[in-house]
């Protein structure tokens, strides 16, 4: 795992902007697996600045999403549908055809789900995952005692997580207690992952994620198995990382190496 410890919210969107139009450079077809709630919007506002500075070119890219609130139709302001396009996909050449968020409303969900997963095997599977992380440590919607083996399904959320997201509704009863997501085994498969996590609340689970024993518990731990993530946290959310100063020092000599300087 690499991890990139930024000094503040801005300097880790633009980090995660950077890894994300480095991508596009190297193979501008790239599946993309994107995320939704409040630490991606930094980025999905650089990348958008960087669209209309023709600095980056979406075109032939292809998008998947992580997650949907079931029961949700698209255009329901709180609906991911609703908020990918408002946040990236209506600023950007990205073609509708090629983006694919679940549908809140499907009838057949066991099929649908298989079928989800298809297409993104059909596509090649996916090139750059972005992720956030949740205060119980879930990634996508996968909430604490998922399988690490788990495909992309239905999901109860917990109380917290609806705790957490009443803030986006007009009150608690309106948050949707279902949602589809998909798994752990399908957010390993991504051939990169780039997991984002800023701020003080999120500096325990962190800590957990990074250098605490791998747990269903705590679903994004999954990660230290995988091959190829790039972690970028601001400072408020690395607090509490024991070994942060080695993170840094790390980061530093991979900086330099990549400088040409040793």
């Amino acid at each position: 795992m690499r991890i990139i410890i930024t000094k503040d919210y801005d300097e880790l969107s633009s980090k995660a902007a950077d890894f994300i139009a480095a991508q596009l450079d190297e193979k501008p077809s790239s599946i993309l697996c994107l995320a939704t709630g409040s630490t991606p919007l930094g980025t999905y506002k650089e990348l958008v600045s960087r669209y209309k500075e023709k600095k980056i070119d979406f075109s032939k890219v292809s998008t998947f999403n992580l997650d949907e609130y079931y029961g949700l139709a698209d255009e329901h302001p709180q609906s991911y549908h609703y908020f990918m396009n408002e946040n990236l996909f209506k600023h950007i050449n990205l073609k509708k055809s090629n983006s694919m968020v679940p549908d809140g409303k499907v009838k057949n969900i066991k099929k649908y789900c298989f079928e989800y997963e298809w297409e993104i095997k059909q596509k090649g599977g996916i090139d750059l995952q972005l992720l956030g992380l949740g205060r119980d440590g879930h990634i996508g919607f996968n909430e604490p005692g998922s399988s690490l083996g788990s495909r992309t399904r239905l999901k109860t959320l917990t109380k917290e997580t609806v705790e957490d997201n009443a803030r986006f509704f007009e009150k608690k009863e309106d948050v949707p207690v279902y949602v589809l997501t998909m798994g752990v085994g399908t957010i390993m498969e991504a051939k990169k992952v780039l997991l984002l996590v800023s701020g003080e609340g999120k500096a325990k689970v962190l800590s957990n994620v990074v250098e605490g024993p791998v747990t269903s518990m705590v679903p994004a731990s999954a990660l230290q198995l995988h091959p190829n993530v790039i972690l970028i946290a601001d400072l408020a959310a690395a607090s509490r990382l024991a070994r942060k100063d080695y993170y840094i020092y790390v980061e530093e000599m991979q900086q330099r190496y990549e400088r040409g300087e040793i």
